[in-house]
């Protein structure tokens, strides 16, 4: 009987600290595990450092390692989704080249798989990183919860284990920017969840910053909620109440106190800048609704691809 085949998917930019590291704790971590074969795909998004070079030559002893390296930088959002996509294997794990996704972890996620799970998410129930950060993305966590209008696994950065039904059915959504963690929670699969606490990287900096958060966010509020749309109208239908019943008070007060009320330029200028700040909020909510759906109707590829490395050409998709 042939040997389920199992994918680890890693997604690296300027990681040359840490990807031999990397693959020497999976490598270990399916020693132990003979029941099944395994692939270790990396996907990297142009780096500047020697990351690609340290790969060939894991890659060149180990031809369990495959390599994608982009032509360009696609950003942390299309080059991971990319590589997924790419795995051949009957199960995907997704693990990031920091190592803060535990690599040992892979034995509970299979366990879970094993019992019939299609997909299993890692939750952090804490972490060793930033407290200030921490707290921003379980903040972040909770809005994107609040909103969506299907229900949110809080606290899942998108290490997990993905069936390969799952990934076929992600693979047919064709979506040229898709936000993965939201794709899972929509499937609607049976979910396993495996709790921990995310450790500190160790090596090298962090490739997130206030965009990536920021980009994340919306990509995630404007894929799985009209909540902010539908408040815009709400706000506006309800401001324009108020605006109307105050601008009536003044009229009549004005006609009974003729001469002693002066209605003055501050409420005036007050109300206008309110209202104008009010406006451009939700016509920049609006305009993150449009650039969203200008993205899927040029339906560009996630990525394009540079070179590939220990592929088999019938491999491509």
């Amino acid at each position: 009987m042939a040997k389920k085949l199992i994918s680890i998917m890693t997604a690296c930019y300027n990681e040359e600290e840490n990807v031999e590291e990397l693959h020497r704790q999976v490598t270990a971590v399916f020693a132990g595990l003979p029941q099944y074969d395994y692939e270790h795909l990396f996907i990297d998004n142009c780096s500047t450092d020697r990351t690609v070079e340290i790969l060939k030559k894991i890659a060149a002893d180990d031809k369990r390692v495959k390599i994608i390296v982009n032509a360009r930088n696609f950003g942390h959002i299309r080059s991971p989704s990319h590589g997924l996509l790419q795995a051949r294997g009957d199960a995907v794990i997704s693990v990031v080249a920091d190592l803060q996704d535990p690599p040992e972890m892979i034995v509970d996620f299979l366990k879970k798989w094993e019992e019939g799970y299609k997909i299993v998410v890692a939750v952090k129930k804490g972490s060793k990183e930033s407290p200030l950060f921490y707290f921003v993305r379980r903040l972040y966590y909770k809005i994107i919860a609040g909103l969506s209008e299907v229900e949110q696994v809080k606290n899942f950065t998108g290490f997990g284990l993905y069936d390969k039904q799952v990934m076929d059915v992600i693979r047919d959504m064709h979506d040229p920017y898709p936000y993965f963690r939201g794709l899972i929670a929509d499937i609607g699969f049976p979910r396993a969840t495996v709790e921990y606490v995310q450790p500190a990287r160790t090596r090298g900096f962090t490739k997130n910053n206030l965009y990536t958060l920021y980009d994340m966010a919306m990509l995630g509020i404007t894929n799985h909620s009209k909540v902010p749309l539908r408040l815009a109208t709400l706000v506006g239908f309800v401001m324009s109440l108020i605006f109307s019943l105050v601008g009536v008070a003044y009229f009549v007060y004005k006609l009974m106190f003729w001469q002693r009320f002066e209605v003055g330029l501050a409420p005036l200028v007050i109300g206008m800048f309110f209202f104008a700040s009010v406006q451009l909020f939700f016509i920049g909510i609006i305009g993150e609704y449009i650039g969203s759906i200008y993205t899927k109707v040029q339906n560009r590829p996630l990525v394009v691809e540079k070179e590939r490395i220990n592929f088999e050409t019938r491999e491509h998709r």
